[in-house]
């Protein structure tokens, strides 16, 4: 089968916005959501700014009941909850609780970690021999599938049910995981997404490693400088995205509101050769993914309108721009337009891939390319390479046709989604 696959529903907790509406007049007016934050300082991090999601009790309380939310600290689940559900709803589909299960939807949703605080308050009450002071969802919330668990509950689905995890690539993971299933025949719906958890035991070993910016503790909106030549590191920040992926016959039948259609992706990994580790891409490896990706989905370079990049601000944004003129075969002025959320919302992990997936289907719906913030300095090796105008940093009002999604993680591991314009 070769069923037509669209995206009917959209979900994201972000640093800058929760909710659609918050997020896209964010992502449209470079508004950031990273600050700092004293705990950081106190705790001597290098990094003391993080992008962090603005999610109150009373928010949370909308998604899970009291009782399910007592003694609840996992914010991964809670991020990915409110993403997914917030998804579903947007999409037109009910939420009435039924006997059976819904045998045709199925999510996949990703995380990198979950519960890490549920887990280190687990070791003390372990250690201290207080096992049996536990609590009863202490499992679900430190299991890595804690997220795909809670959603399924919640929304009554009776197909594919799954977390997966490839570092930052996650998100773009998950979204050709559901591709593949619905385009298969397998599901006519999967919630796809990915989340991260927050705090300081998840950034920590990031700024263990070196990797974060440490230059901007005083002025936390300028930290994050994707193809900036005064880049030095990136901003850690958690948050989740989800999307609802769809068999084109059945969101027709439906009335559905259509905001993308998917026409392809691809995964691989660079097999830490060359020039490929643990830490860095194998630049052969990200070029295939991307050209296969565009393979898979019928498409050549010069029809691409434009990237939203990984871009982290870090050494290997100039090695990143290197690759998709090399993938794409174009430079110049002819390179097509190019973005990063992560200079507003900082490097949301294992959500970034699904977060900024949102953003780039908001764009191809709401025809625009957003602004990239605080690259007033690109960096001489990406100017090399192609035009300043392809970058842009003020907002563009414009008509796009396809849009190329690219996540590359930790592992050597790549993913790219091409998503198009909806055309019946």
């Amino acid at each position: 089968m070769k069923n037509r696959v669209v995206i009917t529903g959209l979900g994201v907790v972000a640093p800058n916005g929760v909710g659609l509406d918050a997020f896209e007049h964010a992502i449209k007016n470079g508004i950031s959501g990273i600050r700092h934050f004293e705990e950081l300082e106190r705790l001597k991090f290098s990094c003391q700014i993080a992008g962090l999601p603005d999610v109150s009790n009373e928010l949370a309380l909308n998604y899970f009941t009291e009782l399910e939310f007592k003694n609840f600290n996992a914010t991964g689940i809670l991020y990915g909850v409110i993403a997914g559900i917030d998804a579903w709803k947007d999409a037109g589909l009910s939420m009435e609780i039924e006997d059976d299960p819904d045998w045709d939807s199925g999510t996949i949703f990703g995380a990198g970690t979950s519960g890490i605080e549920k887990f280190r308050e687990s070791i003390y009450k372990i250690d201290d021999f207080k096992t049996r002071n536990l609590g009863s969802t202490s499992v679900i919330q430190t299991m890595n599938s804690g997220i795909s668990a809670y959603l399924a509950g919640k929304l009554g689905l009776g197909n594919q049910v799954t977390t997966n995890s490839s570092a930052c690539t996650t998100g773009a993971e998950s979204i050709i995981m559901a591709f593949d299933r619905i385009k298969s025949g397998q599901a006519k719906r999967i919630l796809a997404g990915s989340t991260s958890d927050s705090g300081p035991y998840i950034w920590g070993g990031f700024d263990a490693m070196r990797v974060c910016t440490f230059k901007h503790n005083d002025a936390p909106e300028t930290g994050s400088r994707p193809m900036s030549a005064s880049a030095s590191g990136f901003v850690p920040a958690s948050g989740a995205g989800a999307l609802v992926l769809e068999d084109l016959e059945t969101a027709l039948a439906r009335g559905a509101r259509i905001y993308a259609e998917v026409l392809g992706g691809a995964l691989n990994s660079g097999g830490q050769r060359g020039l490929g580790s643990l830490t860095a891409p194998n630049p052969v490896a990200v070029q295939k993914c991307i050209q296969k990706a565009m393979e898979n989905a019928g498409i050549t370079g010069q029809e691409v309108d434009a990237i939203n990049g990984h871009l982290t601000a870090t050494t290997k944004d100039s090695l990143e721009i290197s690759n998709w003129s090399i993938a794409l075969n174009r430079s110049g002025i002819d390179f097509p337009y190019i973005n990063s959320l992560k200079s507003t919302v900082g490097h949301c992990l294992s959500a970034a891939g699904s977060i900024e997936s949102v953003a780039s289907v908001l764009q191809l719906h709401q025809g625009f390319v957003f602004p990239n913030q605080n690259c007033e300095d690109l960096h001489p090796e990406i100017t090399a390479i192609i035009d300043s105008s392809r970058i842009p940093q003020e907002l563009l009002e414009k008509d796009l046709n396809i849009i190329l999604k690219a996540s590359f993680g930790f592992g050597d591991v790549n993913g790219c989604v091409v998503f198009k314009k909806f055309k019946n």
